[in-house]
């Protein structure tokens, strides 16, 4: 039967071959499929600024419906969906300013201890435990054993030197 190509962007699948994938990837079909997949991770900002450039879809705004789809050349977006777009935009500009100016005023042991606060009341337990077996002559900075779910290779090794247990069952 020989192998099968399957584009992701389009969901079909075809005999590949050099000429059927040139045909494809060249496709109106692809490049429109492609479009829209990269389309969904765009900011609602360059989505605003394309809206606001086209004019509005006639035949959209008189029956709600355009032939042409996510296609269509002309915005599908009335006054209202704008502005709660510009809304929802402005809201993360203020959220992102907030966030910046709480970075730049606060040290990196104070931003320590606030992780090591939420983690311990997001898990409901205290992160102090691996502590108590921290070996006297090694040093270990505090910030690392209050972080939960450490790999092995990064715990400090206990008191006693390695432990009896044998881990039979790997992955």
């Amino acid at each position: 039967m020989g192998k099968r190509y399957h584009c992701d962007y389009c969901d079909r699948s075809f005999q590949d071959t050099l000429h059927n994938r040139k045909k494809h990837l060249n496709g109106v079909q692809h490049h429109r499929a492609k479009k829209a997949w990269f389309d969904h991770f765009r900011d609602a900002a360059a989505i605003l600024q394309d809206e606001r450039a086209k004019q509005p879809c006639r035949k959209f705004l008189q029956t709600g419906q355009c032939v042409f789809g996510p296609s269509c050349r002309y915005s599908h977006m009335s006054e209202q969906d704008m502005k709660n777009l510009e809304q929802h935009i402005h809201k993360e500009r203020q959220q992102g300013e907030d966030v910046d100016r709480e970075e730049s005023t606060t040290s990196l042991e104070e931003w320590l201890s606030r992780r090591e606060k939420r983690a311990a009341q997001s898990s409901g337990t205290v992160l102090k435990v691996e502590e108590k077996t921290v070996n006297k002559g090694v040093e270990v900075p505090a910030f690392l054993l209050s972080i939960p779910d450490l790999p092995l290779s990064l715990l400090p090794l206990h008191p006693g030197g390695w432990r009896d247990e044998v881990y039979t069952d790997w992955g």
